[in-house]
């Protein structure tokens, strides 16, 4: 199922996108798509029976999507996590992952708004799969175990501000939790509609101009083994999200001058069966 939530911020209402690609209404199914629902097997059933018999009303295609997942717990993030994503920033491939956080409150929708913060000349973009967990998962013994937890997936901008990130002292987290910062959408996909989340392609644009094609499976630590690896340090529960890192291409890996954002450019981003998303940059 593709699973979203439309309407103003702030005050957006569950939905369902039809397989014929027409957005249904949810409000009367269930009250939000959040953790809770995707603990929930009997509420995800009503969704898929009221999906089947063609009885959830119609909705107008023009309303705002926003974030497809309500109340997220926290997102944990892993850096340099594409083979040629490291090389062509220079770093050495990672012995284990890197990780590091987003806050909850950096995610909007998929076509708001991203802001340039104040001060920023080297604001960089970033396209990734999103995991979401849907089971509590603590010390997880395998890969199997892993997925299991897993309730689907997202396409996830991961914008970042590399002078803050790299050049300020201390952590990544500077750079990473920016007003805005975290774009996620257009709607969050179950597990079952991903039978490989290690074959998907990555695409995004700048002002029309191709800048990263890549694919899942170029991951280091492919998603089974992220969700595996997490599940050692930290405990996951539903609702949470994981960014697993983006492919080649970013501002930061190209020569000089370095094609870093600015107020007015437009970034487009997609995720093979996961949607696309489009960003007008603005000033903060």
């Amino acid at each position: 199922m593709k699973l979203l939530r439309v309407g103003p911020a702030g005050a957006e209402a569950p939905a369902l996108l039809d397989g014929d690609g027409i957005l249904r209404d949810l409000s009367g199914v269930v009250p939000d798509i959040d953790g809770a629902l995707l603990a929930d097997d009997a509420a995800l059933a009503r969704i898929a029976a009221a999906a089947a018999d063609g009885s959830l009303p119609r909705l107008d295609a023009a309303l705002r999507v926003g974030p497809p997942l309500a109340r997220i717990g926290k997102i944990v993030c892993i850096g340099l996590n594409y083979h040629d994503h490291a090389t062509e920033t220079g770093a050495a491939i990672p012995a284990e992952p890197i990780v590091f956080m987003k806050a909850p409150d950096t995610v909007v929708g998929p076509d708001d708004t991203v802001l340039v913060p104040r001060g920023s000349v080297k604001t960089d973009w970033e396209v990734e799969l999103a995991i979401v967990i849907g089971r509590e998962l603590r010390y997880a013994a395998s890969h199997e175990e892993a997925l299991a937890a897993v309730a689907g997936y997202a396409l996830s901008h991961d914008v970042s501000e590399r002078e803050f990130q790299i050049e300020r002292g201390g952590q990544w987290d500077k750079g990473k939790n920016c007003e805005t910062f975290n774009p996620i959408g257009p709607w969050f996909v179950t597990a079952d509609e991903i039978p490989d989340p290690q074959a998907l392609g990555l695409r995004l644009w700048v002002n029309g101009e191709p800048k990263q094609a890549g694919s899942t499976a170029d991951q280091i630590f492919p998603v089974a083994e992220v969700v595996r690896y997490l599940s050692q340090f930290m405990a996951l529960y539903p609702g949470d999200v994981i960014n697993t890192g983006t492919p080649a291409g970013v501002a930061m890996g190209q020569p000089d001058p370095k094609p870093y954002l600015r107020a007015g450019d437009v970034v487009e981003l997609e995720i093979d069966g996961l949607g696309r998303q489009r960003q007008v940059l603005a000033n903060a």
